[in-house]
């Protein structure tokens, strides 16, 4: 019993990284953007996996070899979407225009295998609660929609008010958890003595005693203790 659950351990833990192996090289658009195909590959991935830890008849390199064929198999296909352009369409679908000018195109909804009411969510999402704001609609091919308001919808900017724009910093994470990101204090041009300084300025005198410390240009150090 217990070398049955041991095999299953060493199975379960080279599928891992199998399966890791082959997400990092497919890139992170199959976990962001999950296409019909990519839901399929998924699913038959992790039952290779799956079967292969529970069939005592299965061993470590065929779990490989089938997650690897697998693989490349999608990555050929990948490769093939990218080099020859016409053959997206039928391999990854295509965006399809759900409201036009404000007009909720039935046949497009009914070609999606949409109601309204599933219509009425995704737009939701968006951050849109009435179907009048919308000018256009359009449903992508990993399931989400992209919206485009009326103009009298759109939220002014700040080129419309005439304010001054300021230029965007990206706030930096310093500490994490009571421990110093080092390469995040480089990149924010720092060094252990000007953080330790600015520690003592809040009356923190270890890093551990720190939950999450980030640096944001003309803000300053904004610091959480435990």
């Amino acid at each position: 019993m217990n070398m049955h659950f041991g095999q299953i351990t060493i199975e379960l833990f080279f599928g891992f990284i199998a399966l890791f192996i082959i997400t990092r090289i497919l890139g992170k658009t199959q976990i962001t953007q999950i296409t019909t195909f990519d839901f399929i590959s998924a699913l038959v991935l992790g039952e290779l996996v799956g079967n292969a830890v529970f069939d005592d008849q299965v061993s470590i390199a065929e779990i490989f070899y089938a997650v690897f064929v697998w693989g490349l198999l999608i990555f050929i296909l990948e490769m093939i979407t990218q080099k020859w352009s016409k053959t997206r369409g039928f391999l990854e679908g295509k965006p399809t225009i759900i409201i036009r000018e404000g007009q909720i195109l039935r046949d497009s909804l009914k070609k999606c295998k949409l109601d309204i009411n599933q219509l009425q969510h995704l737009i939701r999402s968006k951050g849109v609660f009435s179907i009048r704001e919308l000018d256009y609609a359009v449903l992508e091919t990993d399931g989400t929609v992209s919206i485009l308001k009326k103009a009298e919808y759109e939220n002014p900017t700040k080129s419309d008010l005439q304010v001054n724009l300021e230029k965007v910093n990206i706030p930096i994470t310093i500490i994490s958890d009571g421990k110093i990101l080092k390469e995040n204090l480089i990149e924010a041009g720092f060094n252990y003595t000007w953080l330790d300084q600015q520690l003592k300025k809040q009356n923190i005198f270890r890093t551990e005693e720190v939950l999450y410390a980030e640096w944001l240009e003309g803000k300053g150090l904004h610091v959480q203790s435990f």
